[in-house]
């Protein structure tokens, strides 16, 4: 009975996961609640997985790459690469390459975060599609993570696991005999093929294509007569019996942007509004305003210098997720407007206020510079334009590169267990005024961090209930005889099809007990199994839901879903054929 209620109980989870309308923090929650309640996983130990150290270990980690942001390091390196020449595969090149070793030593999305910006306006500057370079960097950024221990969280899990079986954990660079020879094989394949057969989308290469927001955006006067007269801001659609947005307004020459819901329409006020053919007509025949006949005067405004307009990315950690506009509030919280939102490879215009907010959307911001710099970071989204790149300063990236080696000498060493040195380095960043106090927590993951300790009492209960047994005997019983390369290479597919559909941390919690099952069952050791899982984990090259760094890029690059495939296929089948006699050779049962 326990066997049949965590494999619903698992089954369920899964296919919330993909359905991806809860967050994957909130479903792992929901499947350790169902457990203790039915007894299967005793209460006293349902918050276990908050004191693990592979949880300990990927929110340190997670804070070190934040440090290593502040410091500057990799601003340096993004500057030095925006200065390369006009070859395309050069740039790409280049980019892949550096993506990838920052990735093997900090978190993936920080790595592809610090350096997309970079690349968009490498391909902008070039007349250059996105589409060509943005998923290279992203597959690159998975790549890397592959090398080292701290590359990737299932690494850190995956080493926990192997300190139940062995004794002893997987150290900080036993990833690198596989993981780095199949992160060069996949950056070479990336560089120099695989980018050829993605789609060239020039639509995309700027935000006057990505956005026709000019189109939209309209000025009206308000005569004497006008129902408008004495209304508020808020008042403006109830009147008007349809739906526009008022971007700003022009009273006696001078701009005012974003305005207050409170403030009180005039006459001889020139609105600014966004809507579309219809709704305009609606609300020029319902209001009694007038048509400026064309001319522009907002920009000729006092004011209207400082206006600007800037696309942002939604990030997986952003609180506007699963908000609207409206429900933030954000034009009187913020003083900017959103203009337009696109998802995927589409622009979204209708109703835009009540447009539910999804990771990887890409927000077109009006605003005046300091607002919406400020915007931006408060809403943790990522700048499209180009930036000024931060100069780090010689001391703090010394400091930074210090602490960060010491605590890495620290593991490889055996002085410290890796979840005590890389804590004690993220207070050492925050100590010696490299990261901020108030970004400490702020740059930790905590969708991921709660995922995982909520799934780690689950992967216990889906190994004592006999559920992990079950499924290993199904996997032996499909032939007399299994050789253990074939065994690895069902391994790797089931854990990369999963890995692909939802996070790869839950795909290794659940995995691992059945890799360490099959290798007790035929005498052999579990590091090639366990060594399998992890860099299957890592292959999440096929959906861009499957790893965050692909949906990242899907907006800003113009991917479809099935784009995915043109690139990932090959990388997968490549993993597979190489990943198996690699792990044999450097692992051998």
């Amino acid at each position: 009975m326990e066997q049949i209620l965590v494999f619903l109980t698992l089954g369920i989870a899964l296919v919330l996961f993909v359905w991806e309308k809860l967050r994957y923090d909130i479903v792992a929650l929901l499947a350790l609640f169902v457990l203790i309640i039915a007894g299967i996983i005793p209460a006293e130990d349902a918050f276990t997985g908050f004191s693990h150290p592979a949880v300990i270990t990927v929110a340190a980690v997670l804070v070190i790459s934040q440090a290593l942001q502040h410091s500057g390091l990799i601003d340096v390196i993004g500057r030095i690469l925006a200065k390369l020449g006009t070859n395309l595969m050069l740039q790409i090149v280049a980019l892949s390459f550096i993506v990838a070793v920052a990735s093997a030593f900090m978190n993936n999305i920080g790595a592809l975060a610090i350096l997309m910006p970079v690349a968009l306006h490498m391909a902008r500057k070039h007349g250059n599609p996105p589409s060509y370079i943005l998923m290279p960097i992203a597959f690159a950024s998975i790549l890397g993570g592959m090398v080292t221990l701290i590359g990737t969280p299932p690494n850190i899990i995956i080493a926990t696991f192997r300190a139940n079986v062995a004794g002893e954990r997987f150290g900080m660079f036993d990833f690198a005999p596989v993981g780095l020879s199949l992160a060069l094989v996949g950056l070479l394949f990336i560089t120099l093929l695989g980018w050829r057969l993605l789609p060239k989308r020039k639509t995309q290469t700027s935000s006057n294509n990505l956005f026709h927001i000019e189109n939209y955006i309209t000025e009206v006067k308000v005569p004497e007569d006008s129902k408008l007269n004495g209304r508020t801001i808020a008042e403006m659609n109830r009147v008007a019996d349809t739906e526009v947005l008022a971007l700003g307004l022009v009273r006696k020459g001078i701009r005012i942007h974003a305005p207050s819901p409170s403030e009180e329409i005039k006459p001889d006020d020139i609105l600014i509004l966004e809507a579309d053919t219809d709704d305009l007509r609606v609300f020029i025949d319902n209001t009694g305003t007038e048509l400026t006949g064309g001319k522009q005067i907002r920009k000729e405004a006092k004011g209207s210098e400082d206006i600007h307009t800037v696309e942002a990315i939604v990030m997986a950690d952003s609180p506007l997720i699963g908000q609207t506009a409206a429900s933030l509030n954000m034009r009187t919280r913020y003083r900017i407007n959103l203009l337009a939102v696109a998802r995927r490879e589409k622009q979204i215009w209708q109703r835009i206020g009540k447009i539910h907010f999804k990771t990887g959307d890409v927000l077109l911001l009006q605003g005046r510079t300091v607002n919406i710099n400020d915007a931006i970071t408060t809403m943790q989204c990522l700048p499209l334009a180009e930036r000024g790149l931060t100069i780090g300063k010689p001391r703090k990236m010394l400091y930074a590169l210090s602490i960060f080696v010491a605590a890495i000498a620290a593991v490889v060493l055996g002085v410290l267990p890796v979840q005590i040195a890389f804590t004690f380095a993220a207070v050492a960043m925050v100590l010696s005024g490299i990261l901020p106090l108030r970004d400490m927590y702020t740059s930790i993951d905590w969708p991921v961090i709660v995922l995982l300790a909520a799934m780690i009492p689950v992967g216990v209960a889906f190994e004592t209930s006999g559920s992990a047994d079950m499924v290993t005997n199904q996997i032996l019983s499909l032939g007399d005889r299994h050789p253990i390369w074939l065994l690895l290479g069902i391994i790797m597919t089931i854990t990369i099809l999963l890995s692909n559909v939802i996070n790869n941390a839950a795909t290794v919690v659940l995995m691992a007990p059945i890799g360490i099952n099959i290798a007790s069952e035929l005498g052999v050791s579990a590091d090639p199994f366990l060594m399998a899982i992890a860099i299957a984990a890592s292959c999440a090259f096929l959906t861009p839901i499957g790893h965050q760094s692909n949906t990242l890029v899907m907006g800003p690059g113009g991917y479809k879903f099935s784009d995915y495939w043109k690139m990932g296929l090959p990388i997968t089948i490549g993993m597979v054929l190489l990943g198996v006699p690699l792990i044999m050779y450097f692992w051998p049962p």
